[in-house]
């Protein structure tokens, strides 16, 4: 079915990306990067179904060429950290087919990006015939009318003019210049630095130090560039897309339609699945249990357990009416929801536990890994300079060539005990010995990500614990006019076949990662939470009250008296 996915990212070079190779891989081309001389071919991908490049009518007609529009954009851009791109990716509905799909990011691309005055470059894939999508590039430099770039900021320098600070372009300083506006620079007054305009400083006698003028951090955006990034037009973006889907599946006489807002604002409380991923997908094939399939099944799972207990609680507070029948089994029932919530709850705290044990561990021995690496290159080069030293000093100096020979010997023993250590350092990792660092940085963030969509759930299952105990109270609330031990009674008889229903339907779900101390632990932090007294103190109470009410009973039974005997007189 027609499912609703819109993934922003941003092609940059400080995290090393390319914009000609992101386009080469999507469009499964080739295309030479002229900026750092890299050939990137993919031509024996498979999976391509479509591509096209989109043009405002500023554009260069030779653009049309994703080599030379892509390498237009790389040469524009010249720090090392330059945003190059934005690229979406878009799920295509299923139901539609080759010719839909085409149609439907035509309008899409041209009514949203290119008529705002970007260059797009879009490709739909399908490597399976179950998972059709869009890659969707888009510059993020504007263009002006003549084909050329602008600028993403301007320099945008902090001026005064009496006593006021106000910040001005290099283009707007030459007519505030003329109003009496001045640039400020650095001034030494005393041992410290000040900035000053220099009629001030001038006045002064001060020393000029330093020969930039005061600035904003960042400058000022291009108003466009400042549109695109915002995150309104991100969300409106999201809108239109479902928008353009949904129009296209209703001309189709389709019933299906998708909704782009999350499911809080949708006011649904199960938990969205994440994105899984061909490798999660190759990863499970071969017999594995991926993290992100494992996840989405969990996530499955609770969301079943969620919808079960809300329909039988909904169904519950219908029939609930003023009887203590009726109100000992909502109670209990509610009382049901709140174990499985607590056991989840007890669940993610023993993964967050064991978790956080790992990240501690990890993180530790990549500081010791990174200081043993650090001490490695530090005797390398010590001993590198002794054994040059060495060869320059003149054979009869016996002392001093011995005296080298002894350090240099003792730093191969070190480098090699720091490289033996610094084997078995990734062996307790349980990482291989030619494993990069970068590996085991990216494992620690996947587990920290991990960890805190661990958060994230647990505090979605506490917002639904304290919805349930609001609703424990207000139960308890409707039960003041009865008797609360008879009550008390009452939810003790039915409790057992509760927990179970609860216990079994926790087991179902979480099959054998089901753990039966954590249900003893739910069961406890419940009765913790609702204050309960235990059942022997009110059997033997409710008991106390029996043998009370017989006995007021047989001193109130009228008293009969026996006849006496008369004794006749003869």
């Amino acid at each position: 079915m027609a499912i609703y996915h819109l993934e922003a990212k941003v092609i940059s070079r400080g995290t090393g990306r390319s914009a000609c190779a992101a386009s080469a891989y999507m469009s499964c081309s080739a295309i030479y990067n002229e900026y750092d001389g890299v050939q990137h071919d993919y031509t024996r991908k498979h999976g391509l179904v479509w591509e096209h490049v989109f043009l405002p009518d500023c554009a260069p007609t030779e653009w049309q060429d994703r080599a030379k529009f892509w390498n237009a954009v790389e040469e524009a851009e010249k720090t090392k950290d330059s945003r190059l791109a934005r690229e979406f990716v878009v799920a295509l509905p299923i139901e539609l087919g080759k010719d839909e799909w085409v149609d439907l990011m035509a309008n899409f691309i041209q009514e949203q990006f290119v008529n705002e005055g970007m260059c797009a470059d879009v490709a739909i894939h399908d490597t399976d015939g179950h998972n059709p999508h869009a890659h969707i590039m888009l510059t993020v430099r504007p263009l002006n009318e003549n084909g050329t770039w602008q600028h993403k900021t301007e320099k945008e320098y902090l001026c005064v003019k009496d006593g006021e600070e106000r910040g001005f372009t290099a283009a707007e300083y030459k007519e505030a210049q003329k109003d009496g506006w001045e640039k400020q620079y650095q001034y030494k007054v005393g041992k410290k630095k000040e900035y000053m305009v220099p009629s001030v400083a001038e006045a002064q006698g001060l020393e000029r130090a330093s020969k930039y003028p005061k600035s904003t951090k960042y400058g000022r955006q291009n108003p466009i560039s400042e549109r695109w990034n915002s995150d309104e037009q991100l969300v409106a973006w999201r809108a239109a897309w479902a928008d353009e889907v949904n129009l296209c599946l209703e001309q189709k006489g389709l019933d299906a339609r998708i909704d782009h807002r999350s499911f809080a604002d949708q006011g649904k409380v199960e938990q969205p699945t994440i994105h899984e991923g061909v490798a999660a997908r190759v990863i499970e094939k071969k017999g594995f249990v991926s993290d992100r399939c494992e996840m989405n099944r969990q996530i499955k799972r609770d969301n079943a357990l969620l919808r079960e207990i809300k329909v039988q609680v909904k169904k519950l507070m219908q029939a609930v009416k003023n009887t203590i029948p009726t109100l000992a089994e909502a109670m209990e029932s509610v009382r049901a929801k709140m174990i499985v919530f607590q056991y989840q709850l007890g669940y993610i705290l023993t993964g967050k536990r064991r978790l956080t044990k790992s990240l501690d561990v990890m993180k530790s021995e990549l500081e010791r890994y990174t200081r043993i690496v650090g001490q490695i290159k530090e005797k390398g080069k010590e001993r590198n300079t002794l054994l040059t030293e060495k060869k320059a000093t003149p054979v009869l100096n016996i002392l001093k060539h011995r005296d080298l020979t002894h350090r240099i010997a003792e730093l191969t023993e070190e480098l090699e005990d720091l490289r033996t250590e610094k084997k078995q350092l990734f062996a307790s990792l349980d990482y291989a010995e030619d494993t990069g660092l970068s590996t085991v940085k990216k494992d620690i963030s996947a587990m920290e990500a991990n960890l805190a969509k661990l958060e994230q759930q647990e505090q979605k299952y506490t917002d639904e614990l304290n919805v349930a105990l609001a609703e424990y109270e207000e139960l308890k609330a409707q039960t003041a006019d009865f008797d609360s031990d008879e009550l008390a009674m009452a939810q003790l008889e039915i409790r057992p076949q509760k927990e179970a229903s609860a216990e079994s339907r926790v087991q179902a779900a979480y099959g054998d990662k089901y753990d039966f101390w954590t249900m003893i632990g739910a069961k406890r932090d419940v009765v913790e939470m609702l204050g309960e007294e235990e059942p022997q103190s009110i059997r033997e109470r409710l008991r106390g009250k029996e043998i009370e009410t017989q006995r007021i009973n047989r001193e109130r039974e009228p008293h009969i008296k026996k006849p006496r005997d008369i004794g006749w007189e003869r």
